[in-house]
């Protein structure tokens, strides 16, 4: 055991310093993800177990319409990564600072506008017709969402120390973050089962307030000491760069617009076709297969900076290998996605001890279908996004957020696929950029890219 331990520590550590970087990386980022997916599928148990599945269905749900405001910040946040790993690989690390003040600075006033228009929005709403619920939940959900997304708003605009860990090629340390925050969720609703009676509002505060308050302390800590060089300061933000964040942010924040539409609009269109109670199984079948797109994910997470940096120093053959090794290691994951669903009636069981709940098997099938496309895209689209060369990704893109709706409510409603026509739906819907993304990684690698392929 010692030996094969050895090997491991000498395959880590054998190769360039951006390679070793990248899988110590992904070594910690798994050890970190073993505990989160553990936390997190334990998490789901329990507060099924608390509200119940309609009121878990209405969280789920109100969620990822409170998300959809992170796409807000108008890209800042990924012009962030590209530019301050350009400046940290050109050794100008004021200018670092600049772009990591200037950021917080334009993220705080844009999500500050936001949360002030929400405020006037607010009262006018009627919130129990949005997400379908049960009319005695009205006062509570009122409250609740009002309470989430001020915290949502806090946390988008901390949540930038991960932005700059992740373009630091640190995405492991930044992914201690999730979990940490996670474990004291899990404590508090473990505490909450046990001295109060299942509520919605209990478990909304819970699940927003924690993290906002963990991303505090991870802002405080990380600036005192790792980026006390780059700690933002008003003193040194500077407007004029904001023209070299949003060159690329804004057409990262369209992406992200269209990325909005694709994938979280499927709880919002289930909630209104089917009703709550089925966005509670759709939710399930996502968590269950995405523990494969998870594995892969923290696979690819160090790369896009990586690239951002090898592209930088000219470094093709870098750039090659380990597009070939992703696309092996994808293979790999076809087979461990075909695992999960074949197990996939007996995991539901073990996992949440419910009979009530059903998870139809087509579902799951469609999900791991959805898991490997998308896996397969975001292989290319890292490189892509650290080359910078994305403008034909937001046309496609937009093309494809416009014809995803439609065609989910197609396929659930009027073929009457229910919950499984949602993610075919984005399973189609995706599906170009399985052929078009690796094209233009080629044509970006070899330098024949030109017109619309190479902006």
């Amino acid at each position: 055991m010692r030996t094969a331990f050895k090997k491991i520590l000498d395959l880590i550590g054998r190769g360039e310093t951006r390679s070793v970087k990248a899988k110590q990386n992904i070594l910690l980022s798994f050890a970190i993800r073993g505990v989160s997916i553990f936390i997190s599928f334990y998490l789901v148990r329990i507060t099924i177990g608390y509200v119940g599945p309609e009121e878990y269905g209405i969280w789920t749900t109100l969620s990822a319409f409170v998300a959809w405001f992170g796409f807000f910040d108008i890209g800042l946040g990924n012009g962030l990564r590209n530019k301050f790993t350009e400046a940290l690989a050109a050794n100008k690390f004021d200018l670092a600072r600049t772009y990591v003040s200037t950021a917080y600075a334009g993220v705080a006033i844009i999500f500050g506008g936001l949360a002030l228009l929400f405020l006037v929005a607010f009262p006018f709403i009627d919130w129990v017709v949005v997400f379908k619920s049960s009319p005695e939940l009205g006062n509570s959900l009122k409250y609740l969402i009002l309470i989430v997304f001020m915290f949502f708003v806090m946390r988008l605009v901390l949540g930038m120390i991960s932005i700059i860990l992740i373009a630091d090629q640190r995405p492991a340390i930044g992914g201690i973050i999730d979990p940490i925050g996670n474990f004291i969720i899990l404590l508090i609703i473990i505490i909450l089962t046990k001295t109060t009676e299942g509520s919605l509002l209990n478990l909304g505060i819970t699940l927003s307030a924690v993290p906002a308050i963990v991303m505090l302390f991870a802002n405080v800590y990380f600036f005192k000491n790792d980026y006390k060089r780059y700690r933002p300061s008003i003193k040194h933000v500077d407007f004029k760069h904001m023209k070299d964040l949003l060159n690329l942010g804004v057409r990262f924040f369209i992406i992200q617009i269209a990325v909005l539409i694709i994938f979280s609009t499927d709880n919002m269109i289930i909630t209104q076709v089917l009703g709550p109670e089925e966005v509670t199984p759709y939710d399930l079948a996502r968590r269950y297969t995405g523990i494969a797109a998870m594995v892969f994910s923290l696979i690819l997470r160090p790369f896009w900076s990586a690239f951002t940096e090898a592209i930088a120093k000219d470094d093709t053959n870098w750039i090659k290998g380990v597009l070939g090794k992703l696309k092996t290691l994808w293979l790999l994951l076809v087979l461990g996605v075909a695992g999960l669903i074949a197990i996939s009636d007996w995991a539901y069981r073990i996992w949440i001890n419910d009979d009530s709940i059903h998870v139809p098997m087509v579902l799951t099938i469609y999900m791991g279908i959805y898991v490997l496309i998308s896996t397969w895209n975001e292989i290319f689209v890292q490189f892509i996004n650290g080359s910078g060369k994305i403008t034909l990704q937001y046309y496609l893109a937009i093309f494809l957020a416009v014809l995803n709706i439609p065609l989910s409510i197609f396929l659930a409603d009027n073929m009457g696929m229910g919950s499984a026509g949602v993610i075919l739906g984005t399973c189609i819907t995706l599906f170009p950029g399985v052929i078009i993304n690796p094209y233009q990684a080629y044509l970006i690698i070899n330098k024949k890219d030109k017109g619309i392929w190479s902006k």
